[in-house]
């Protein structure tokens, strides 16, 4: 009886877009493993972006981490990490071989998010190989620039009257911007972006409150953290911060597949296109 009443429900969902949002949305999600998939690309991102960012740091020749600290959230009890990495991390150790292996081992985070774009979009693997390579590395440098210019872009503007307006937009349009970026360069253009609109501009949407949540989170879980188990503490505060900004990243891509496919008149207005394209949003020759 409850299953029969079950099927009736969700067969009443599917007859109305937001149902039929909602329940093929949280469909794709559990059927693809996407709470999987979000825990590997958080640690991808952990050991890929950080890297780079002390990397720049170096190349930036600066002694004073404060900023950088800063911007990266870490407490006062584990600074002294973040100070020994860059300060021993003179031009001479990021030689080009150091620089190479730094970013070498930074495209695995792309390689990862290829995976799971592959699963969302059923597209075919991208061409690998060294005329790919370009992709995977720009796909991380965007990663890395945006978790910066994010943050610098939250700041208030010394503009009036939009003060408080110009942050947000820019914070939006970055968040879109990323998001629209990244699966298109890993994909190789396979899946167009007019197909990747609605997923960018949802988590764009999703953001403005994760984040502000996440800001007044974090800071007292990594003092906390850091007082009961040092910098190990830390490293597994931002693991969690960033296991909740994968999952974000890769459910509004789930979803944002779900309207781009639907068969409703949105998601048909969505995939309009030339007739060298697919009614699935997946380019094939002609």
């Amino acid at each position: 009886m409850m299953s029969e009443r079950l099927h009736r429900v969700q067969t009443w969902l599917r007859t109305r877009w937001l149902g039929r949002i909602v329940v093929n949305g949280l469909d794709s999600f559990l059927r693809l493993d996407m709470f999987d998939r979000s825990m590997t690309i958080a640690a991808q991102f952990f050991t890929s972006v950080f890297p780079i960012l002390i990397l720049l740091a170096t190349w930036a020749a600066s002694r004073d981490t404060h900023e950088i600290a800063d911007a990266m959230g870490i407490p006062d009890e584990t600074r002294s990490v973040l100070e020994d990495a860059i300060q021993g991390s003179g031009s001479a150790s990021f030689g080009a071989v150091g620089v190479v292996i730094v970013l070498a081992s930074a495209t695995s985070l792309s390689r990862a998010l290829i995976r799971a774009y592959m699963a969302i979009w059923a597209a075919p693997k991208p061409k690998s190989g060294l005329g790919s390579a370009w992709r995977w590395l720009a796909a991380v440098l965007v990663l890395t620039l945006a978790l910066v210019a994010v943050r610098a872009a939250s700041e208030p503007f010394d503009i009036h009257p939009l003060r408080e307006a110009l942050p947000l937009i820019a914070t939006v349009t970055l968040n879109l911007a990323v998001a629209l970026f990244v699966p298109w360069v890993l994909l190789a253009g396979e899946v167009r972006p007019r197909m990747l609109a609605p997923g960018a501009v949802l988590f764009a949407l999703l953001m403005l409150t994760v984040r502000p949540a996440t800001a007044a989170w974090l800071p007292n879980a990594l003092e906390v953290s850091a007082d009961r188990y040092g910098p190990i503490g830390v490293a597994f505060t931002y693991l969690a911060c960033l296991y909740t900004a994968s999952l974000c990243f890769l459910a509004t891509a789930v979803l944002g597949q779900v309207i781009a496919t639907d068969e409703g008149t949105f998601g048909q207005w969505i995939r309009r296109t030339r007739a060298t394209k697919t009614e699935d949003g997946i380019a094939h020759s002609a």
